[in-house]
């Protein structure tokens, strides 16, 4: 065990966290060049966007199953097979001109990201003394946040200067740059013996991990919904031309609050996560009141913004804390309870912006976030006081 006033491995975290960068740039890179493959392979645009789909399918499905299959793995090899994936993945993807073989590859893609994002808080948490676990889980969440906020512009304007499959063989290159990193940095740790592991529902029933699960689950919900039909939502301030200006607010809110969440949650998780979710509901009421006004959607961008930047962290570590040595199995949980939030979001926003219309959003959120907001203030278990 680290000693409590030794260094953060700092090369270590940013290693995970160029993972994550990878990860999330796979995902997502589809969508902002969607005319590009949709012209490429001669398929609907539509089914072009299905490779998103597919990709957060296999995250669901497999995170939990895979976890429990490699619980007794050692940590480092299991790690790099998952960023190998990727190299072989993207590879796949920038050479076949297959739809079927692409789709199959994307699924596996999402297979990988769900082991890579099970293993990757755990990973940080073991490599310090457990009073700087937030700060490590902080900096190897860095990758989602950096990723969504600039990597994907970029990696659209990289794609439509040389092509997609460029762009794509690109990340499998990093990939491959990344294992050597990984073999370079990152030390090694065994997986838990086999009379020591809990059964997952056993983890599932470990204090605290019902309540962190669940506050997730509806923070996650309640962004998506959101994220995903912002377009609409925006109509009635004449915004909608400019969501690609309001959603970079939105990242750069969520890009600045990490730091601070980096230098507190080690101490204070129980109030940060109050702080975010009450900061979240506030922006939800002000959207819900001035859907028309475009300075008070800027102001409540920027909350949500702040609001959201630290979700992963946050409940990453609150995960990771609950369950102690069991923290892989119950980040699992929490990856596949954050994708079907995400799948969860999408469906029941499309829902409500066919029968209602997109201005109901705020209320739905506010719906969702005050119960989880009691859920959390009462769950001590998932949401200690404060940490020593």
């Amino acid at each position: 065990m680290p000693a409590a006033g030794a260094r953060l491995p700092l090369s270590a975290l940013l290693a995970l966290a160029s993972a994550g960068f990878i990860t999330i740039l796979t995902e997502a890179l589809p969508a902002g060049l969607l005319s590009q493959i949709s012209a490429d392979l001669e398929v609907p645009q539509s089914l072009v966007g299905q490779m998103v789909t597919i990709y957060a399918i296999g995250s669901l499905v497999a995170a939990i199953p895979i976890v429990a299959l490699t619980r007794t793995w050692r940590r480092r090899p299991l790690l790099i097979t998952a960023i190998s994936g990727f190299a072989v993945v993207n590879t796949v993807t920038a050479l076949s001109n297959d739809y079927a073989l692409i789709m199959a590859a994307r699924f596996l893609a999402g297979v990988f990201a769900g082991l890579l994002w099970a293993l990757a808080a755990g990973y940080a948490g073991r490599m310090v003394a457990p009073q700087q676990q937030g700060r490590a889980i902080t900096i190897a969440m860095l990758g989602a946040p950096v990723a969504l906020s600039i990597g994907i512009p970029a990696g659209t304007l990289l794609g439509a200067m040389v092509g997609w499959r460029p762009t794509f063989g690109l990340l499998s290159i990093m990939a491959v740059l990344l294992v050597g990193w990984v073999l370079w940095a990152l030390p090694d740790f065994p997986g838990q013996r086999g009379e020591r592991r809990l059964a997952l529902s056993s983890v599932f029933r470990l204090p605290g991990i019902r309540p962190v699960l669940f506050v997730m689950f509806a923070v996650v919900l309640a962004h998506n919904i959101l994220y995903t039909y912002i377009v609409p939502f925006l109509k009635p301030s004449g915004l909608d031309a400019r969501a690609d200006t309001v959603l970079l607010v939105f990242g750069i809110a969520s890009l600045v609050v990490i730091p601070v969440i980096g230098m507190l949650v080690d101490r204070h998780l129980r109030l940060l996560v109050l702080a975010s979710m009450i900061l979240f509901a506030a922006a939800s009421l002000l959207l819900a009141f001035r859907a028309d006004h475009s300075v008070a959607i800027y102001i409540g961008v920027i909350a949500w913004g702040l609001a959201f930047g630290g979700a992963a962290t946050l409940f990453q570590t609150a995960s990771a804390k609950a369950a102690g040595v069991e923290a892989d199995a119950a980040q699992s949980m929490i990856v596949t309870g954050w994708n079907a939030a995400m799948a969860g979001g999408g469906l029941a926003g499309g829902l409500l912006l066919d029968s209602v219309g997109a201005t109901i959003f705020p209320a739905v959120l506010l719906a969702i976030l005050l119960p989880a907001l009691v859920v959390a203030w009462t769950g001590r278990h998932g949401f200690p006081p404060r940490s020593r």
